[in-house]
This record gives structure tokens, C-alpha cells and sequence, in this order.
């Protein structure tokens, strides 16, 4: 098993951890205001590698969206059906993700970039498959192309990065155009940004 494929189990085993140590400050704010802020209310959000729900979906939330979860660990998603019973949460793999669903907007925050590259240029199909005209996709990524292993309460952490002009690229291929991309936001937390639509 490769560091990309012991992502799912160290959240799982590091649940609690995780939603003690993530910031429910909310920095994230500008983006989602860019990515949510003209979504009519209840309109639907896929949020893939949801974690515990919060502060990103709370926030989607909180704005009136319905929102449907996915993310790997049982035990993160356990925690999103506890705070936030009236939406959608799924223990999934979004590599196989094939809700027959589609969503006025997608999500996927801090967790794309734990794909290897060849898993992150097959979600991009999937990202169309499950967008509705004129949805927003927003991720995060590198910020530029290569791997980078982090650490979490002890363990490996993989990240990976395709190159900015792939990342166009795919888009482009697949349905949606580049609304912002911001490499390394100090407003965000040196998060590498980007936002789409689908046209």
C-alpha cells in the first residue's frame, strides 16, 4: 500500500484528533463567499472529503444550502450526522463516486490533493458527471506539480499536485472554466485555491 492508499485508515484512526486540531475559525470564509455566496437558497452542495462537517459545511449550512457529504472515515461522518441530521452524509471513496446526482455546486477542500495524480485527473470526469449547468467547483492543490508527504499525530501524509497548466487543462477538457485560482493565499492559510464553473 503506497502513502496515497494509507491516507483513508490514518483519518480513520485519527478522527478525534483531527476534529480537535482543525480550526473552526472559519478563514476560509472569502472563498466559500465566492463559491457559494450567489447559490440560491436551498440549492444542493456536494462536499467530497467532507471530515467532520465542520466549519466548511456548517458554514453551507448555515447559508441555507443542503448539503451531501462524502468522505471515507465512518467515524468523521458519524460526526457530521450528529451536528447536522438534515443533510446527506456518505461514507464513500470519492475515486468511485457515482451518486446519479447532480449538484449546483462541488467541494472538495483539502482532500482532492491526498489523490495521487493519476486519481486526481480521473475526478475530473466525475466532477462534470455530478455538476449542473453553471456549477461551481471549488479544490485545493499544490502549488505546482510533485508530492509532498506531510505528518498527522505521527504518520505519513501524502499530498500530490498536478501542474497548474494541467489542472486548466482538465477543466477546460471537461466542461469548466477558471473563475480564480490563487497559489498559496496567506489569506487562507497558504492554501493553493481553485474555482470553476461549469459553463
Amino acid at each position: 500500500m503506497d502513502d496515497a492508499e494509507r491516507v483513508i485508515g490514518l483519518y480513520e484512526r485519527h478522527a478525534s484528533a483531527f476534529d480537535d486540531i482543525r480550526s473552526k475559525h472559519l478563514f476560509e470564509k472569502p472563498w466559500l463567499d465566492r463559491f457559494a455566496g450567489q447559490l440560491p437558497q436551498g440549492a444542493c452542495v456536494l462536499d467530497l472529503g467532507c471530515g467532520s462537517g465542520e466549519p466548511m459545511a456548517a458554514d453551507l449550512v448555515a447559508r441555507g444550502l443542503s448539503v451531501t457529504g462524502i468522505d471515507s472515515s465512518e467515524s468523521l461522518i458519524a460526526l457530521c450526522r450528529s451536528r447536522f441530521p438534515g443533510e446527506a452524509w456518505h461514507v464513500g471513496d470519492m475515486r468511485r463516486l457515482a451518486l446519479n446526482q447532480s449538484f449546483d455546486a462541488i467541494l472538495a477542500w483539502h482532500s482532492f490533493f491526498h489523490l495521487n495524480a493519476a486519481d486526481q485527473r480521473a475526478m475530473f470526469p466525475a466532477f462534470a458527471a455530478h455538476a449542473a449547468a453553471g456549477a461551481m467547483l471549488m479544490f485545493t492543490s499544490g502549488p505546482g506539480e510533485g508530492v509532498s508527504i506531510g505528518s498527522f499525530e505521527g504518520e505519513p501524509l501524502h499530498h500530490a499536485s498536478l501542474a497548474p497548466d494541467e489542472y486548466r487543462h482538465l477543466l477546460r477538457e471537461n466542461g469548466f472554466e477558471v473563475v480564480a485560482h490563487v497559489v498559496e493565499d496567506l489569506a487562507c492559510g497558504g492554501a493553493t485555491v481553485w474555482l470553476a464553473r461549469k459553463a
